[in-house]
């Protein structure tokens, strides 16, 4: 699946300004999640563009309570209807908990895609060897899986099955909550750039083969500054010096 190296987050956004403004600005995809309480938003905003829908990727998430078999359908087709979409692009399972079994879930995602519902099945926050039992279960290739992913929270081994497997880690959270700026490496990569700390974080996270960003951002400042973040070209030394800082917790444990 072909992803910009640049998406939006929506996580919080209330208004369908900021979703109109970033497609205005060249943003081309644009996620969500049942759980944000935010999809007609989304689908306001998308509905106010002049962008042309066939080349914007439209993505949402069922939510644990979501993801029995006999729920998964209707719940899909209500976030197709409040997201003004006749079909969803790319539809996730948002974590593999509660009402979550393989077994039944995926199979039920995968009629979606047979009856045109869903072009493209996710999965999110999901660990290897769950990755791997999606990916035995579905009969639609894998084409995503988002996680956490940022200077405090990088695990290598999780890029490694997505080459391997041929699927797109869409990196969410990439600018750490705000607090890349207080990374040393970071911040000492952004003055040698004149650059900001958060372009930095998004240079290196989608520089890495197969990741794409989704920060969330709503003035049009920062929606422009991380559009152009992929821009600046990192040295190996500045990508390794990153890639060595001490880990932290991630800021959205299970």
């Amino acid at each position: 699946m072909h992803l910009p190296p640049v998406g939006l987050g929506t996580m919080g956004i209330d208004d369908p300004t900021p979703i109109e403004t970033a497609l205005s600005l060249g943003y081309r995809h644009l996620d969500t999640a049942r759980i944000y309480g935010n999809e007609a938003v989304v689908g306001d905003g998308l509905a106010a563009s002049d962008a042309d829908r066939d080349a914007v990727t439209v993505a949402t998430k069922l939510w644990v309570d979501d993801l029995g078999a006999e729920d998964v359908a209707p719940t899909a087709r209500e976030s197709a209807d409040l997201l003004g979409v006749e079909t969803l692009d790319l539809l996730y399972v948002h974590r593999p908990r509660g009402a979550y079994d393989p077994a039944e879930t995926l199979p039920a995602l995968d009629r979606l895609v047979d009856d045109g519902w869903v072009d493209r099945v996710g999965v999110s926050n999901f660990e290897i060897d769950e990755i791997d039992r999606a990916i035995d279960a579905l009969d639609a290739p894998l084409a995503a899986h988002q996680t956490e992913l940022h200077p405090l929270f990088y695990r290598p081994e999780l890029l490694e099955h997505a080459r391997a497997h041929g699927y797109t880690v869409v990196a969410y959270s990439p600018l750490a909550g705000g607090r890349v700026s207080e990374v040393a490496p970071v911040v000492e990569v952004a003055k040698a750039h004149d650059a900001t700390p958060e372009a930095v974080a998004i240079a290196w996270a989608t520089a890495k083969e197969p990741v794409v960003a989704i920060p969330k951002a709503s003035s049009e400042r920062h929606l422009r500054a991380n559009l152009a973040a992929v821009d600046l070209d990192l040295t190996p030394e500045e990508t390794a010096a990153i890639d060595a800082v001490e880990r932290e917790a991630e800021l959205f444990p299970e």
